[in-house]
């Protein structure tokens, strides 16, 4: 599902006008009713406060005011006049309202004008105040509103983005107090960006696209630059093992891991990759690791340091299809030095770089230029700022994970909810399965086993740390099932790979 900018949305529904076609007031219609048919289906509430601002998202407001009056409910509607100038649309369904029911509906003028402490507890207000066309912080009366309203302990339904939250800022925006906290949020057609950024996830809450009816066409047309992957696209790239098969066909691993005293990375990385469905799996491994590998993974072969505590050498790489770097392998100056020279040898072979590979690019960036092109890295946030510098908010450092990943020509998959894969030419795929519980130690090195297995059988770059990711969080969510989100460690969520790849068929 391409995420569209605010421009691109507005384009969108005028295209929709004009090629359906259908009147914009019509359009609103149907968008206000798609809502409301979400509510009753899922809402059990006995009063409405539905808060309208002037333009169209405020028109979706006061239409849907109107639509709760076959349903037993009290409902209240404000329409809080920060501007004089209500959008065409606004202004037909305010017209309509007021015709109908005008004893429910108010204009407010000043933040006296209305009684907060007459709203009950347990009546939903619904946030119709700003939609998606916002570009600047919230002033005024609006502002006032909108805090008001957050300290309220009501449940807040907001319709097409919380007020006051941007669908797209800027690197220099500091933020505002004035945006609504909203616990579910309905939004049309398409989700925003904000959506899917960290520090927004106190305002968005539960989110929820709904289907308008707003014409593919336009949608298929635009660039591909925000994507969130969804399961039809998982499936359009997975590859059906064919019946006549042997593990040659699936590809050699190379997983070089380990060090004293956190060889469990190791383990958990190797487990992944054989569970992800790798032909052949070899483990470069210190010395000391040799009988821990041996007996923990015993389907994997070992290749062995000469270094007992560190990684200090690699094999022979020719034999290898694709190679993966870093779980639990550590900083030493030796294992620095291997790891430059394993670069300069790499020539036809996806590499994966985790963990502590990734700390000693961050520590010797020269490093990063001698990275093969589409090398996959998969930090986490802190990784990254270690990497790439620091961000002033989660819109400058999704900036600053595109400029890092056309400048090195890597794959970036930046973990946390929403894990996002950055190509090398910018685009950005929001991943849509997982969890809280998957944030436990060695989850990361199961994921970097996934990727592994699957470049290993020569699953393109940018399709295996997509699919890999999806697989991840989908095993991440299988294992809730047994789970809860505190008891959920990496070696469940590997154990459940078998259902998430099932889940695919």
């Amino acid at each position: 599902m391409k995420i569209l900018t605010p421009k691109q949305t507005r384009e969108l529904d005028q295209f929709t006008i004009d090629h359906e076609p259908i009147a914009s007031i019509d359009l609103m219609e149907r968008a206000a009713q798609k809502c409301m048919d979400w509510i009753i289906s899922n809402i059990d509430a006995s009063s409405y406060y539905i808060f309208c601002g002037t333009g169209n998202n405020g028109g979706d407001g006061l239409a849907i005011t109107r639509m709760l009056d076959p349903f037993p409910y009290n409902k209240k509607a404000f329409l809080i006049h920060f501007s004089d100038k209500l959008s065409k649309d606004a202004k037909l369904n305010y017209k309509h309202l007021k015709k109908t029911d005008a004893a429910c509906l108010s204009q407010i003028d000043f933040l006296e004008d209305i009684d907060f402490n007459q709203i009950e507890p347990d009546a939903i207000i619904i946030d119709a105040i700003f939609g998606s066309g916002l570009n600047r912080p919230v002033e005024g009366l609006a502002k006032l509103v909108i805090e008001k309203i957050n300290e309220l302990p009501n449940k807040v339904i907001s319709i097409d983005i919380p007020s006051g939250l941007m669908a797209e800022y800027d690197e220099s925006y500091a933020g505002s107090p004035a945006i609504i906290k909203a616990d579910i949020t309905l939004t049309f057609q398409t989700p925003k960006l904000s959506f899917l950024l960290p520090e927004n996830s106190q305002f968005v809450g539960h989110w929820h696209v709904l289907d308008i009816g707003l014409l593919a066409e336009y949608i298929e047309e635009q660039k591909e630059t925000h994507v969130l992957v969804e399961k039809d696209y998982i499936t359009s790239i997975y590859k059906h093992r064919l019946q006549h098969s042997h593990k040659g066909n699936y590809g050699h691993a190379l997983l070089i891991a380990g060090c004293y005293g956190k060889m469990g990375a190791a383990i958990l990385a190797s487990k992944g990759c054989l569970k992800a469905g790798v032909g052949l799996l070899t483990v470069h491994v210190p010395h000391w690791g040799y009988n821990i590998i041996q007996s923990s993974v015993p389907e994997a072969m070992a290749s062995i340091d000469r270094s007992e505590m560190i990684f200090t050498e690699f094999p022979e790489l020719n034999g290898f299809n694709a190679i993966a770097i870093g779980p639990g392998l550590n900083k030493k100056k030796n294992s620095v030095v291997a790891f430059e020279n394993m670069l300069s040898k790499i020539e036809h072979h996806s590499l994966v770089v985790d963990a502590d590979g990734l700390n000693i690019l961050s520590e010797n960036k020269h490093l990063l230029n001698k990275l093969p092109q589409q090398t996959i890295l998969t930090p986490h946030p802190k990784e990254f700022e270690r990497l790439a510098g620091s961000w002033k908010n989660d819109m400058h450092r999704l900036k600053i994970l595109k400029d890092f990943c056309q400048q090195y020509q890597v794959i970036t998959v930046l973990k946390g909810a929403y894990t996002v894969t950055c190509m090398p030419d910018g685009r950005c795929y929001f991943n849509t399965t997982g969890n809280p519980g998957m944030a436990t130690a060695g989850s990361g090195d199961v994921l970097t086993g996934i990727i592994l297995a699957l470049l290993a059988q020569n699953y393109p770059p940018d399709k295996a740390a997509t699919l890999a990711v999806y697989l991840h969080g989908k095993a991440g969510d299988k294992a809730l099932l047994q789970e809860s989100k505190e008891s959920l460690i990496a070696s469940d969520i590997i154990r459940n790979l078998g259902n998430a790849f099932k889940s695919l068929n």
